[in-house]
């Protein structure tokens, strides 16, 4: 919500290319605890634009962010070449489109809608119900033409899980590697950062780098983060120890 004007959007990627930055997350819609959604065009008025211009001025990967196929499907046509969407392919539509572009897709786990998802989560073992939800919405994409090796889990930290089911997530991640073609993590700045250090008014940083580094440590493929040179900088230290 902080980069809608386009100027604005253009400053905050220069700055993330020059930080070292290897793949671009673009999304028009929010999906904080309690969000609701937004239209369809609404969603393209925000995107596109950031799309042309990154893809017209950089050889970088962009990713769309979105849980609507008219807005994946338009967003790949102007430049997006991977879909991320946190909805998990619920969407059979989406399904349709992310194997008709042939790109790869980000899949998120979620326990409900942003609207309610934070309504009192609800898990046996958190881990394993997530892995089998995950493996069956694999399951589905393959079956409309998706191969598996083009499918990115994300276990969805923050989204439908309270303190504990983050925590347990992010200390098991290794138990999500080899599901599909690879994991991904998007930890940074959510709420639970703040719950975990006890620092809710403040900073999230300094939590923001040390699930960064468990998720190196762990195995995970992608890093989905706001503080990208900060974040390059902790997980290029551990990897030369």
């Amino acid at each position: 919500g902080e980069h809608y004007d386009l100027v604005d959007t253009q400053k905050r990627v220069d700055a993330m290319i020059n930080e070292g930055v290897e793949i671009i997350d673009i999304g028009g819609e929010s999906t904080r605890p309690g969000s609701k959604p937004v239209t369809a065009e609404e969603e393209l008025e925000r995107v596109i634009p950031a799309i042309d211009y990154i893809s017209k001025e950089y050889d970088v990967p962009i990713s769309i962010d979105t849980q609507k196929s008219e807005v994946a499907k338009k967003a790949i046509q102007a430049g997006a070449c991977i879909v991320n969407d946190v909805g998990g392919l619920r969407n059979e539509d989406m399904i349709s489109v992310v194997a008709e572009m042939k790109v790869p897709v980000i899949m998120m786990h979620m326990q409900g809608t942003p609207e309610n998802m934070q309504k009192n989560p609800q898990y046996g073992d958190v881990v394993e119900d997530i892995k089998e939800w995950l493996e069956e919405r694999i399951i589905t994409a393959e079956e409309a033409g998706i191969k598996r090796s083009d499918i990115i889990v994300d276990p969805g930290i923050g989204f439908g899980k309270n303190l504990k089911h983050n925590l347990e997530l992010l200390g098991r991640l290794n138990e999500f590697k080899g599901m599909a073609g690879g994991v991904l993590l998007g930890a940074s700045r959510k709420s639970f950062i703040a719950m975990m250090t006890g620092n809710e008014g403040g900073d999230r940083l300094t939590g923001s780098l040390s699930a960064a580094i468990m998720g190196a440590t762990g195995g995970v493929d992608i890093l989905r983060v706001h503080d990208v040179k900060e974040t390059l900088s902790a997980v290029n230290a551990i990897n030369s120890l």
